[in-house]
């Protein structure tokens, strides 16, 4: 499955640049150098011994605690934030 993410343009010339140096101008280059980078990533944080305890939905549910809608509206409510944002970008 692809992974999409937006970064800073800067941080994204400079990665393509180094990418293209490391592993050549060929298709897949960018895929090498993005899996090599979070590789190294991980490998980094694991080696901290970072962990979570604690059942994962409960910490979920205890950030959500403050939000007095339930998830139907709430989905409604993002639909119409979406469209607003979706019909902003359309020329007319």
């Amino acid at each position: 499955m692809p992974l999409r993410v937006q970064i800073n343009k800067k941080l994204e010339q400079r990665f393509r640049e180094l990418a293209m140096r490391r592993f050549g101008y060929a298709k897949g280059a960018l895929s090498k150098a993005a899996e090599e980078a979070i590789t190294q990533w991980a490998s980094m944080l694991e080696g901290e011994g970072l962990s979570f305890e604690g059942d994962p939905v409960e910490a979920i549910d205890g950030l959500l605690s403050d939000v007095r809608v339930d998830s139907v509206k709430l989905q409604h409510e993002i639909q119409k934030i979406w469209a607003s944002r979706v019909l902003k970008n359309v020329s007319n």
